[in-house]
């Protein structure tokens, strides 16, 4: 077997595992005890017109014989908010949002772009390429663009610097080395729709070394995003609908009351690694 061949057969296992390690990251999360509960309002969730003036449901009086007004739609709708365009960033740290709002959304544009790569290679009429044409420049474009304001901000700004950490650096240039690979290869060596199809049907011999480089840089990504904190796109959905927004009560014989139950009688093992606080001194009570 050829290193095409290995390569290709990589990166279509690369792929599925993309989508078998995510699976395993929610399934992980939907695992997890009960959280501390928070009860942030305004909560989306709350029907009735609560949601609009951060009301609650305890404001109805014998709140717990009446059933619960939830409003799904503006929920759902809050949470594309966050997961499309990173409201809370854009909220709080607009300088930072531009390169993240284009990063990220040059990688979602991108992922809807390989599922039409991988429709191309079976079905593709010219509108359909040209379409899909289209949808991989905007997103090569976004993505790129995000990544090197992202990189360039933490590289330069003093205060970012303080808390980036190396494996942050590895991330970014990680996904920037992709995208560069990826788009000189489009430009430089060959349609992604003739890789595509020479990928999928495992006839790739000979392809040029950039090529190869592109798709074992490709792989590495799909498999390492699943594991590493960039899987927050599967985290965030329970971040907020299981952490932040969840506010059920804990009434007798309840799903809460059951849940919290196990927690306590699964006491946390971990042990504290950070130094034991010092006893008071009489120096230090003074003043």
């Amino acid at each position: 077997m050829t290193i095409d061949m290995i390569v290709s057969v990589f990166i279509i296992v690369a792929m599925i595992g993309f989508f078998a390690l995510s699976l395993r990251k929610a399934a992980q999360f939907a695992r997890m005890r009960i959280h501390a509960r928070l009860d942030l309002y305004p909560m989306p969730r709350e029907g009735g017109g609560r949601a609009a003036y951060g009301g609650s449901y305890m404001e109805e009086p014998e709140w717990w014989t009446k059933p619960r007004q939830l409003d799904e739609v503006n929920e759902f709708k809050d949470i594309l908010k966050e997961m499309l365009f990173i409201k809370k960033l854009y909220v709080n740290q607009r300088a930072l949002w531009v390169g993240s709002f284009a990063m990220h959304m040059g990688f979602y544009v991108l992922f809807g772009w390989s599922i039409l790569l991988l429709i191309s290679v079976f079905w593709h009429p010219d509108f359909f390429v040209t379409g899909t044409w289209i949808v991989g420049a905007v997103g090569f474009a976004l993505g790129l663009l995000g990544t090197v304001i992202l990189l360039v901000r933490r590289t330069t700004d003093r205060v970012l610097v303080k808390y980036t950490t190396p494996l942050e650096y590895v991330n970014l240039v990680l996904l920037l080395s992709v995208l560069l690979t990826g788009a000189y290869v489009w430009m430089f060596e060959a349609s992604p729709f003739v890789v595509a199809e020479r990928v999928l049907t495992l006839q790739a011999e000979g392809l040029p070394p950039i090529i190869v480089v592109h798709l074992v840089l490709l792989g590495i990504a799909f498999l390492y995003i699943p594991l590493s904190k960039m899987s927050h796109y599967v985290g965030k959905f329970f971040a907020f609908h299981k952490v932040l927004w969840d506010n059920d009560p804990n009434l007798p014989g309840s799903d809460v009351e059951r849940r919290l139950q196990q927690a306590a009688a699964r006491p946390a093992q971990t042990g504290w690694s950070a130094s034991k606080p010092a006893q008071p001194s009489s120096e230090t009570l003074k003043g």
